[in-house]
């Protein structure tokens, strides 16, 4: 009963009253074209097939109980093959909640008959009509009462225990009403949980109050109470087959009844076949309704019972490896196109997506986007996505958020980080545009709602926050293991480029660049490699900024005369060179190091030069790396990304590590002449570089050049 009272406070009513389309047509095709063939083709083989009295009568009811698509066993299969808010998790979930409604009152009104032994009309109608009228009362009694509880619970406190334990008494007092009018307890248990808002504060903690005792105590117990009831002794062989055949035959018949409406709504085959097995599920739903004809002794008798149980864990057992085997969600990330910064043209918008878990946040994100220079030649295209971690319900939900939208009161904490993007909007209005959306996930599967939002909104690159947040200090005031890992996810599979932002402006109270005449220091790090090169063309945008300077640092191996395949990189860096002659604002600088030890050594004395620091992740195998890669606590930021961002390295600066997009793993390949901004009227004339050389100590030495 609690754990049902819970699965309904995680259920999002609205849509179950108000489901898409899609979710209507294959719910009404999957619920009546089962019900309509298993029921028939179970009357036929009771005829015709010799069979135990008991399954004889039996039979009808176990064939009819498949057509139930329960929103429990959905989520629950969903959640556990990590698909929960993919396309086909999410059309899943609508659908089986529009199932549920047509279930629920099927059952309302089955129960009811059923309660009516002496066959009177009167009495079936009075029995139905006082069904509604519990279900009224818990909508619009209940429903209130939990919206003044929310109105008198401050912003961002939990619900008071005194509310909490009102309501766990009220779940009982729903269940005993259901019972006083001839429906099942639990039907009580879950329309009360309907009625309760879902998602924090009110459905949060009542989630987190529940869930241990009931997920983790009394659902393990009512299985294994109904294993106890199971005695596989007393089945007959010619039982099992039969009532197999009819499961076999139910389950291809569902599956069908999806594919053929799927078809026609433009889903492709193979999907519409891994639907069908999704709604295939079985589970806790089940088990109850076995329980109830087993309890009231009227349907099931042991044997039956035994093989209604093992038909749930039979259809379990096979479709959860099958939809494992034939769906693999990576593969809808994947690009049509390269969409690298470094292959951009100079007049192609940059649509940069960012990722927001809290306040914190904001500034270091403004700045960055501040940095990235719109103009009027190139604008920006801003994707914002609140991250916001699925707590007190079952259903993500991925919202799009219109301009000038108010949030609800769940998501009410949002509202200042939505207007402070619009603010920045407006200050940058014709070259900046902003769209706003939020995740409400689970932590585990948060990464794919951000590769499917980078994927429809074509993004260029995807700026992630790091981890770790720092104190006033410099200490590590926290790190979000989920956090991380998501990182690490999108790192690993993500098909555009990827951005990671160590934001340290805490250190030195950088709020904002916008309305500051102040500049703004910037540096690359370049040793080699795609992500590097990404890294410096993202910067290359940036130095044309009236309150930006652009330092460019190369790292160069000593003894090490490799110019060949460094050749690539030298045309990159000769490009960026040349576009910014007489640009007062750009600095380039070359470090000769012997190995990894100098390379450490040089990183640490750009201590509090700079505001921003840039990098790529990885590099071409070079020896300057060498051993530097055995002390990593943070892999994901690849070698130097992880130097710069060690609490150990005292600086103030931010530092973004760039990954250039991938495709399957595979850099898209690289080109010599990237398409620079080029607004600079004396890039015409032939640049000649001149090289000051001094001596420097045993390890290192520098190469200062002159400004260009």
């Amino acid at each position: 009963m609690y754990f049902l009272f819970s699965v309904g406070v995680k259920m999002d009513s609205r849509m179950m009253v108000r489901p898409e389309r899609k979710a209507i047509t294959i719910g009404c095709s999957v619920m009546f074209t089962t019900l309509a063939f298993t029921t028939p083709v179970s009357l036929l083989l009771r005829k015709y097939l010799p069979m135990d009295d008991s399954l004889a009568k039996a039979l009808p009811m176990i064939a009819s109980s498949q057509f139930l698509t329960p929103f429990a066993n959905i989520a629950c299969l969903l959640a556990e093959l990590k698909i929960l808010n993919t396309d086909i998790g999410r059309l899943a979930i609508s659908s089986s909640m529009f199932c549920d409604i047509v279930g629920i009152s099927i059952t309302v009104v089955g129960l009811s008959i059923q309660e009516t032994r002496d066959g009177q009309i009167i009495t079936c109608i009075w029995a139905i009509l006082s069904t509604f009228a519990v279900l009224l009362g818990i909508v619009f009694v209940s429903r209130p009462a939990l919206k003044w509880i929310l109105r008198r619970t401050p912003e961002g406190k939990p619900v008071g225990e005194t509310h909490i334990h009102f309501i766990l008494a009220a779940v009982l007092v729903a269940s005993l009403l259901s019972e006083v009018i001839g429906q099942h307890f639990v039907f009580g248990a879950i329309v009360f949980g309907l009625s309760v808002p879902d998602g924090p504060p009110l459905g949060a903690t009542l989630s987190l109050k529940i869930d241990s005792l009931a997920s983790g105590l009394l659902y393990p117990t009512f299985l294994t109470v109904s294993g106890l009831k199971t005695n596989v002794f007393k089945v007959h062989l010619r039982s099992f087959c039969i009532l197999g055949l009819v499961v076999l035959c139910t389950t291809l018949v569902k599956i069908t009844a999806v594919i053929v409406p799927a078809y026609f709504l433009n889903i492709p085959i193979r999907e519409g076949f891994v639907l069908g097995l999704i709604l295939n599920a079985r589970g806790i739903c089940e088990l109850i309704l076995y329980n109830l004809w087993m309890d009231g002794e009227v349907m099931l008798t042991d044997q039956e019972f035994t093989l209604a149980v093992i038909s749930v864990i039979g259809v379990t057992s096979v479709i959860s490896p099958l939809i494992a085997a034939l769906y693999n969600p990576s593969k809808q990330h994947l690009p049509i196109k390269r969409t690298t910064i470094q292959h951009a043209k100079h007049d192609t918008e940059l649509r940069i997506l960012i990722g927001i878990h809290n306040q914190d946040n904001i500034p270091s994100l403004i700045n960055l986007l501040e940095a990235s220079n719109a103009t009027e030649e190139s604008h920006i295209a801003v994707i914002a996505v609140l991250l916001v971690p699925l707590v007190g319900r079952s259903t993500p939900v991925l919202i799009e958020h219109q301009p000038e939208q108010n949030l609800e009161h769940s998501m009410a904490r949002s509202n200042h980080i939505i207007n402070a993007l619009r603010h920045f909007e407006l200050y940058n209005e014709g070259f900046v545009t902003i769209k706003s959306f939020t995740s409400l996930t689970y932590h585990h599967i948060m990464y794919d709602d951000i590769c499917r939002v980078a994927r429809d909104q074509n993004a260029t690159i995807v700026i992630l926050p790091f981890h770790k947040q720092w104190a006033i200090d410099g200490s590590i005031a926290s790190a979000n293991r989920h956090t991380r890992a998501m990182n690490h996810k999108i790192m690993d599979i993500a098909p555009f480029s990827v951005g990671i932002l160590i934001d340290r402006g805490v250190l030195n109270s950088s709020m904002s660049i916008l309305n500051t005449q102040s500049e703004y220091h910037v540096a690359v790090i370049y040793i080699s490699g795609a992500d590097d090169a990404e890294a410096l063309s993202y910067a290359a945008r940036m130095v044309t900024h009236g309150n930006i300077t652009l330092t460019i640092i190369r790292f160069l191996l000593f003894g090490c005369d490799n110019a060949r395949e460094r050749k690539l990189d030298n045309d990159l860096i000769e490009e960026v060179r040349h576009v910014n002659i007489g640009n007062e604002g750009f600095f380039y600088e070359e470090e000769v190091v012997r190995n990894g030890v100098g390379l450490a050594s040089s990183i640490r004395q750009l201590e509090n030069c700079y505001d921003l620091i840039m990098v790529g992740r990885n590099h071409q195998e070079s020896p300057l790396l060498i051993g530097l890669d055995a002390w990593s606590e943070c892999p994901e930021l690849g070698v130097v990304g992880d130097l710069l961002a060690s609490p150990d390295l005292e600086t103030t600066a931010s530092i973004l590590v760039v990954q250039q997009q991938r495709i399957g793993g595979n850099l898209v390949g690289r080109t010599a002449n990237p398409d620079i901004h080029d607004k600079n009227p004396l890039n015409s004339t032939q640049y000649q570089s001149t090289a000051n050389t001094s001596a420097g100590e045993n390890i290192t030495w520098t190469i200062s050049m002159n400004r260009v």
